[in-house]
């Protein structure tokens, strides 16, 4: 039902409207009548009624007046002029103030009684189309969040322009990227020992609480924090310069939330690191090495964070983009994993066998897994080294089959070659940074301000993965190697010269004497002074 006024300065005219007229029968509650507009003014300040039905000519303020101010604070009120005055002037100024009728008196109650449906009509419509915008403007507004996710997928997954990443951004409030961008992405490892009852409804549960802690701490970081469709949780971190400190800065933000999952929610997450880039237009780059990098879990374990720097160098540019089969078989190339790359190749030829597709689409299908390997191959082996010619030729003779049986133990072969390359190459690296590493230690060791992360800078390595491989490659901690080097180079000190105790302390590193001679103690089995006093006696005899 709606409301509805009456303004006109003839008693008879507001008489016979209020009397003759069934106005609920029409939609309508006839809430007030008046005489002129400055009290009709008044009242449609308090009540604000959905019509107003008003005549032209009246004392204080005329229709005209009126319907002035009603356009100018409440617009969404209809107005219906009534008006013995047969004046185009006046019905030009009408339209101006967008009243909804202009009628001339004398005027039946049939043709007011249309008015009234008319009106109603305009008003149903009008509110159900308010109605359906409010609605529509509520779903929006649930929906943001999902599609705020979607649209981060899709810059890291597909890439966009920056006119669309800046005009998105803008969209759902989020801060703009400014300088280099770099890619983590976490999945979760499984839920460790709990049994859950309801296992979807309990896993989403424990996801959430994940991912909670997960963008808290991104937060933090002013970093950007996001679930993809496949579950798995996606920051990503920028900063000023050229992103050399950003990487240092992704592992620093992921084994945070690792170790803050693992305590508090007793279970673990994998998380891959990619490479910095220079502009969020690049950010499917490190999104896709992000992925690599988890997918090395199956090489190291899980409740890691591992990063494609460590794992496979700087190459010179990026992989080309596979399809998913092509993906997955060049995951398990470079992973190690023989059987996973063996039972790969046999489903996909088996695949294109069910299929029956042209012998051309097959070759096709090849040629895609022949440039995956190679850029696997590219991808991983030291630019100062030449990847094997031999493995390369094999890879070639792909055209010289003519059965998928022949191309599936050719593929398999090659396979093996692509593999050994390529766990050779990463040896080679590997030894390659640790030499780097030690060299470095033996050149700096009397540096007192010598630390591990100066070490990583150094050899272009994570802290946690370094610590790692140092140790199943010296057998001691760095700290342990560091120590042993400054006791040796002090044992040489103290056979070939005078220098007193806290002299050898210094050029070895040490700036505080008393601990130099524990550890020398703890190191030599003695002290400085016993250790030099047994030499003088050796040389004596």
């Amino acid at each position: 039902m709606y409301n509805a006024i009456i303004v006109d300065d003839e008693a008879v005219v507001r008489v016979g409207l209020r009397n003759t007229i069934d106005w609920r029968e029409h939609g309508f509650e006839l809430t007030g009548d008046y005489a002129n507009g400055r009290d009709a003014w008044e009242a449609i300040e308090q009540r604000k009624p959905d019509l107003v039905i008003t005549d032209i000519s009246m004392p204080f303020m005329d229709g005209l007046e009126l319907a002035g101010l009603i356009a100018a604070n409440y617009p969404y009120i209809k107005v219906i002029v009534l008006t013995g005055y047969d004046e185009f002037e006046y019905a030009q100024q009408a339209l101006r103030l967008k009243v909804s009728d202009f009628v001339l008196k004398p005027i039946t109650a049939r043709e007011i009684r249309g008015l009234l449906d008319k009106a109603r009509a305009e008003m149903d419509e009008e509110r159900e189309r308010r109605e359906d915008l409010s609605r529509l403007q509520s779903q929006l507004k649930q929906s943001l969040p999902l599609l705020r996710e979607r649209f981060l997928e899709r810059l890291v997954a597909v890439g966009l322009g920056k006119a669309e990443i800046a005009d998105r951004f803008a969209y759902f409030g989020l801060t703009p990227l400014a300088g280099a961008s770099v890619a983590v992405v976490a999945d979760i490892d499984d839920f460790g020992e709990r049994e859950l009852p309801s296992y979807e409804h309990d896993a989403e549960f424990l996801r959430f609480a994940a991912f909670d802690i997960f963008e808290e701490i991104a937060e933090r970081e002013g970093a950007i924090a996001f679930r993809t469709r496949e579950e798995r949780m996606v920051a990503i971190l920028a900063g000023d310069g050229d992103g050399s400190d950003l990487y240092e800065t992704a592992f620093r933000y992921a084994e945070e939330v690792r170790r803050h999952i693992e305590k508090f929610l007793s279970f673990t997450a994998t998380f891959g690191v990619g490479r910095a880039v220079p502009s969020a237009e690049l950010l499917p780059a490190s999104y896709k090495g992000a992925l690599s990098a988890l997918d090395y879990r199956f090489l190291h374990g899980k409740n890691r964070v591992l990063g494609i720097l460590d794992l496979e160098g700087r190459p010179a540019g990026e992989p080309l983009a596979d399809a998913a089969w092509d993906r997955r078989l060049v995951s398990a190339v470079k992973t190690g994993s023989v059987r996973e790359a063996q039972a790969l190749i046999e489903d996909g030829i088996a695949e294109l066998k069910r299929s029956r597709v042209p012998i051309e689409t097959c070759f096709l299908q090849m040629q895609k897994v022949v440039l995956s390997l190679m850029n696997a191959i590219q991808e991983v082996v030291a630019h100062d080294r030449e990847a094997s010619i031999d493995s390369q030729m094999m890879l070639m003779e792909v055209y010289t089959f003519k059965t998928l049986d022949e191309i599936e133990a050719w593929l398999k072969q090659v396979v093996g070659a692509v593999m050994a390359e390529i766990a050779e190459n990463r040896n080679h690296f590997t030894n390659a940074q640790m030499h780097r590493a030690v060299d470095y230690i033996e050149t700096n060791y009397a540096d007192p301000n010598m630390s591990l992360r100066d070490l990583c800078r150094h050899a272009h390595m994570s802290t946690s993965y370094f610590s790692l491989v140092f140790k199943q490659h010296t057998g001691e901690t760095f700290v342990e190697y560091l120590t042993g080097v400054r006791i040796a180079k002090a044992k040489e000190l103290l056979q070939a010269t005078d220098l007193k105790f806290y002299e050898i302390a210094a050029q070895v590193g040490y700036g505080d004497p008393n601990y130099f001679s524990i550890l020398f103690k703890k190191r030599a089995g003695m002290t400085p002074k016993e250790y030099r006093e047994r030499l003088a006696k050796e040389s004596g005899a």
